[in-house]
């Protein structure tokens, strides 16, 4: 067969010619391969001849072939060295592990036949060479393989010798060995029996050097043997046990309630008691009712935290002031973190309670500082009682953290900081309502030349510099480094802008309330005074322009420093929108000031129109007398006006507008027409004059010019008067037409309304309207009377330059 082409069949039969030779203690038992001599596969033989192999080689091989086959033989060489190296490797773990079984085995035996002699010196010593002969042996066994089989057998028949011996040893000393067993059984016995009898001497000791743990031990041993002969033989001692034990069961119970002891005392003292079978429980209960007593020393009183307060100076050091006993307070509650140590310790498993009991000293502290923050406190005493709390809070916190207090905390910390925000702006709401109610009692008590200017300003301050403290104080708030108020900056923040929005639109209200213009409830009573009196309508004017500074410069301002102090926030969920919005703000209180200002008007409205409507309700018109002067009311309709424009003045500001004269109007007037129409129908007959001028009049309407009577009302002293003027010089042609007059009835109506031309020039700001609502009353009088022959004119202005001169002396023109 050639090399170059060796078969599977070739290379399986040289392998395992190759094991045959490796364990093969004689050579001649290999496969017969001297046949192949003279061929080249005679290199796996036993009587290989390099020599020849050579030759043969070079004989059959060109150089090529040679080179071929040297690096075949070098690849062959390396891969059967690693497969006879895997080879040896494996079989001889094997068969190390099979001589440790072995020797284990072995050992196993040789120790069970000794022990069951209670091994003599002479077994000792057989069992000690014995064992040294079997660790020769294996480890010479795991040195040298050859011979083992023979190794074994010389190693069984020396077990087999020892274990004859043993066995004859056994046999030999079997009875004494029964005997010294039951000798020693009975020893055992007596012992136990003399320390039954001793167990109460033994107690009494214990008692004496407070071994209390020596005396439970000893006990808890005899329990057993009192047990089950108690009530015969050891009858009395276990008596004298029992009240021994009881004496150590009093002492362990005062040990474990004295407040003196350590934490480690006071636990041992309660296991002791549950080894004895003590219950615990109750003890465990009058220890937490101890502890829930001690609640009402350490809750927070509000006559004790009534002057508490930071110091303004640093409040970064927090530094508290001492005008209550707080280390005292301090130190009650690290007594009580004691006890809850203590008590853990005690009862393991009493953490509910604890946590339950340390919630309920926090939620009483917050109780406390809802009810303190009600009044008026500022940051700075909040902060005090904030810090005693949260102090209070770490010092349980680290002997229970499993209560997470600070969380708990947290929770009651935000509805005691939100009742302080709303109650500091319900505070500046009472400040600024205090500031308007001064407008009754200055009006009343006449004490101040200018009331409501007085109050108005007062208004103004309390609005924005009020809001301006609130922001200040709230301010330190932020600023604090209080564990607690840092982590509720964003919430404060929100609670802060809130607050102003709701303070806002409660001033909104209030003034509303005030003005009359919405009923007030039982509790609104007691912040606004006695309301069953009637609103003042000067308090409505100063409301109406207070609602314009409101809008015009508190609300910016505050607004700018709401940006720059108390921006952020969101703990209230951006999806709720800002909690501030100023131009919500500002356009209520716009809306608000024009609504005031219009109910002003009414207010003054109604009240003259209440004198005219007497005026001409009163007398009967038909048979009234021919006029000799004018009418009273005229004085007090003038008296009116100039108490409106003492108001006004002190209130609003002037008007830039000049005065619509007369003789700006490119038309003509209805005065001027009507005065020569009647004038020229003076030598006429009555029923003639009467229809001429009826005629004439309306003729005169159609060239009026067009005069605009109602106008929308400004924040200025003209507006506001003329608005007054008009409106009753309306009311005052209503009353007339509802009448019927005689020809003196019509004169004394014509003499009236002459009269008040002068005047209301002077205060009113649009003449021209003024006039053509004048001599609408006249048309609506003349068109009502049964004979309406005016007065001549000469008469009209004798009449009237008399009146005019004692009015200028009654009212003299103040510059």
């Amino acid at each position: 067969m050639g090399t170059e082409d060796v078969p599977l069949d070739d290379k399986a039969k040289r392998m395992r010619d190759l094991l045959s030779s490796f364990y093969s203690p004689d050579p001649s038992s290999t496969n017969d391969a001297s046949s192949n001599h003279g061929s080249l596969d005679a290199i796996d033989t036993t009587s290989f001849d390099a020599d020849q192999y050579m030759n043969l080689l070079i004989r059959k091989s060109n150089l090529e072939a040679l080179l071929q086959r040297h690096v075949e033989m070098a690849a062959e060489i390396k891969n059967i060295d690693t497969d006879l190296q895997m080879l040896v490797y494996e079989n001889y773990n094997k068969f190390i592990s099979a001589t440790d079984a072995i020797k284990r085995k072995i050992c196993d035996v040789v120790a069970t036949v000794v022990c069951s002699i209670k091994l003599s010196g002479l077994l000792k010593f057989v069992h000690n060479h014995c064992f040294l002969y079997c660790n020769i042996d294996f480890n010479r066994m795991k040195s040298n393989i050859v011979g083992m089989e023979t190794n074994m057998e010389h190693l069984l028949d020396k077990i087999m010798s020892v274990q004859s011996k043993s066995d004859g040893v056994n046999t030999s000393l079997f009875e004494k060995r029964e005997h010294i067993e039951k000798l020693h059984r009975t020893r055992n016995l007596l012992r136990k029996v003399q320390f039954i009898y001793d167990l109460p001497v033994r107690l009494e000791k214990c008692i004496k050097s407070e071994a209390y743990a020596d005396a439970v031990k000893f006990y808890t041993g005899a329990m057993p043997i009192f047990k089950a002969y108690g009530d015969s033989s050891f009858q009395d001692c276990k008596q004298a046990s029992e009240e021994a034990i009881a004496i150590i069961v009093k002492n362990l119970q005062g040990k474990l309630f004295s407040d003196s002891e350590s934490i480690q005392a006071r636990a041992e003292a309660a296991v002791l008691l549950k080894q004895l079978d003590f219950p615990v429980d109750s003890l465990q209960a009058k220890l937490l009712e101890k502890l829930e007593q001690s609640l009402g020393d350490l809750q927070l009183k509000p006559d004790e935290i009534e002057n508490v307060s930071v110091e303004s100076n640093d409040p970064k050091q927090g530094k508290v002031s001492d005008s209550i006993p707080i280390a005292a307070h301090e130190g009650s509650v690290l007594g009580f973190a004691e006890a809850i140590r203590a008590y853990r310790v005690i009862f393991p498993d009493s953490e509910g309670q604890l946590t339950k009991l340390a919630q309920d000293l926090v939620v009483k502290h917050f109780e406390t500082t809802q009810q303190y923050v009600k009044g008026r406190i500022s940051s700075g005493n909040l902060l005090g009682v904030l810090r005693i709390i949260w102090t209070d809070v770490l010092l349980m916190d680290e002997v229970l953290s499993e209560a997470v207090l600070p969380g708990f905390s947290l929770e009651a910390a935000q509805v005691a900081l939100k009742q302080y925000v709303a109650s500091t702006f319900s505070y500046l709401l009472r400040d600024i309502s205090d500031a308007l109610l001064r407008v009754n009692v200055s009006s009343k008590e006449a004490a101040e030349e200018l009331p409501l200017q007085v109050a108005l300003e007062a208004s103004k301050k309390a609005v924005l510099q009020g809001s301006m403290d609130v922001l200040l104080d709230f301010r330190k708030l932020l600023d604090d480094d209080l564990g607690l108020l840092v982590q509720l900056r964003d919430f404060i923040i929100d609670w802060v802008q809130e607050g102003f929005q709701e303070f806002f639109k409660a001033l909104d209200d209030r003034f509303l309330l005030l003005s009359g213009r919405k009923s007030s409830s039982s509790q609104d009573q007691d912040l606004t005074g006695a309301h069953s009196e009637k609103v003042l309508a000067g308090l409505v004017l100063v409301l109406a322009q207070l609602s314009v500074f409101i809008e015009q410069t508190a609300v910016p301002r505050i607004t700018e420093e709401i940006a720059a102090s108390f921006s952020g926030g969101g703990g209230r969920g951006y999806e709720n929108g800002p909690a501030f919005v100023p131009g919500e703000i500002c356009r209520i209180f716009r809306s608000a000031g024009e609504k005031l200002l219009l109910h002003y008007t009414k207010m003054r409205t109604q009240k003259v129109s209440t004198l005219l409507r007497k005026r001409f309700t009163t007398p009967n018109w038909v048979k009234h007398k021919e006029p000799r002067e004018v009418h009273m009311f005229v004085d007090l309709f003038l008296q009116e006006l100039k108490e409106i424009g003492s108001e006004v003045r002190q209130i609003l500001p002037q008007g830039l507008s000049r005065k619509h004269r007369r003789s700006d109007s490119n038309g003509s007037t209805a005065s001027s027409r009507s005065n020569q129409l009647r004038d020229d129908q003076m030598t006429r007959s009555n029923t003639q004059r009467a229809r001429s001028q009826l005629l004439e009049t309306h003729l005169a309407k159609l060239f009026k010019q067009k005069v605009e009577i109602f106008t929308k009302v400004e924040y200025t002293q003209e507006s506001v008067v003329t608005t007054i003027v008009k409106l009753c010089l309306k009311s005052l042609q209503e009353f007339a037409r509802l009448q019927t007059f005689n020809r003196s009835g019509f004169q004394q109506i014509q003499l009236d309304i002459q009269f008040l031309r002068t005047p209301l020039k002077e205060t009113v700001e649009e003449e021209a309207a003024i006039d053509f609502l004048l001599d609408e009353v006249i048309v609506a009088a003349s068109e009502r009377c049964l004979d309406p022959i005016p007065l001549e004119p000469p008469i009209l202005d004798r009449l009237i330059q008399a009146k005019l001169a004692k009015w200028k002396e009654q009212n003299p023109v103040t510059p």
